[in-house]
């Protein structure tokens, strides 16, 4: 088992991988250093081995599924995951390291929106994507993560060994905090600056594409781990729809006894019926994910032994 693992997911990062593996050789020499690349035709691979880069392949397309490779092969006490672009200083790195081995960090995470980030990115709409992001996840999640979509995190061998990826993209970073903040996670935020992509280095992220697909992995996440706050609020609209439809059918009932629109009747029935069903459904789904958490935990610590053995 490695103590420290950088790994670096790289699609296409000629121009600047050499420089970020030998800022990590430089800060942190004891790290093993793996580059994974994901069908690059630059020859990012060979700068990389060049470099002094342990180089391996993924060749299903996107992040998520690179990062679901680098956890599965790869045995650390620490993990540091970066971006291949240079857009991250490593000076913060060692800081980092220390939470997760001396203060049992799960996940620190490298917090660019409180410092250069928004002067830095040229994208304004990066900027107003990410500031979305990051105020709807503490306020549905009940959480106080700083930076949602940061490249630049630390885990421990618990948090990578116990945490199913299923998003294939981008989406993968907002997948992962909120599995941390879900699973009671120790989670710590430590300011980095940001800086802006070379000059002829172009981002792999669409800023609409791949919004709209965060945005649907938050809203996913949610049903998934708070059902019954989901369904609860979709029964609670149903349930309004319903009283809204029924109200002036009863007051025209109250005034000459009879019911005059049968259909809108039936409809306020249907869908005050469909209310009822969405309440139970999130109680159910509720329970499971409570039994999901408590399974969770016993992972957890077979894990935590796994690890102790290998040590």
């Amino acid at each position: 088992m490695d103590k420290i693992a950088v790994l670096i997911p790289c699609y296409n990062e000629s121009k600047t991988i050499k420089k970020v593996v030998e800022d990590y050789k430089r800060i942190l020499p004891e790290a093993k250093i793996y580059v994974y690349d994901n069908n690059s035709n630059d020859g990012t691979d060979e700068i990389a081995r060049q470099a002094g880069a342990i180089v391996r392949y993924e060749y299903q397309q996107g992040k998520g599924n690179v990062i679901r490779r680098m956890f599965r092969e790869i045995d650390a006490m620490c993990y540091i995951m970066t971006d291949g672009d240079d857009t991250y200083p490593v000076e913060p790195v060692p800081e980092m390291v220390d939470l997760v081995l001396k203060k049992k960090v799960d996940m620190v995470v490298g917090d660019r929106l409180s410092s250069t980030y928004f002067t830095e990115n040229k994208r304004p709409f990066h900027n107003f994507g990410n500031s979305i992001v990051r105020s709807s996840i503490n306020f549905l999640f009940k959480s106080d993560i700083k930076d949602i979509m940061t490249g630049l995190r630390a885990f421990s061998y618990n948090f990578v060994k116990t945490y199913p990826v299923l998003s294939k993209g981008f989406e993968i970073e907002t997948e992962m905090t909120i599995h941390a903040i879900d699973k009671n996670m120790f989670v710590e935020n430590v300011v980095v600056d940001y800086r802006d992509r070379v000059e002829g280095s172009e981002s792999k992220l669409n800023t609409y594409s791949d919004g709209m697909k965060v945005i649907l992995t938050i809203i996913r996440l949610y049903k998934n781990y708070k059902p019954a706050k989901f369904f609860g609020f979709i029964a609670f609209i149903l349930a309004i729809l319903a009283l809204a439809f029924f109200v002036p059918v009863f007051i025209t009932y109250l005034k000459i006894g009879a019911v005059p629109n049968f259909p809108t009747l039936i409809v306020c029935g249907f869908t005050f019926v469909a209310a009822i069903q969405c309440y139970f459904s999130g109680m159910i789904l509720s329970t499971i994910v409570s039994k999901d958490k408590q399974t969770f935990e016993y992972r957890l610590n077979e894990v935590a032994k796994n690890q102790s053995k290998d040590m």
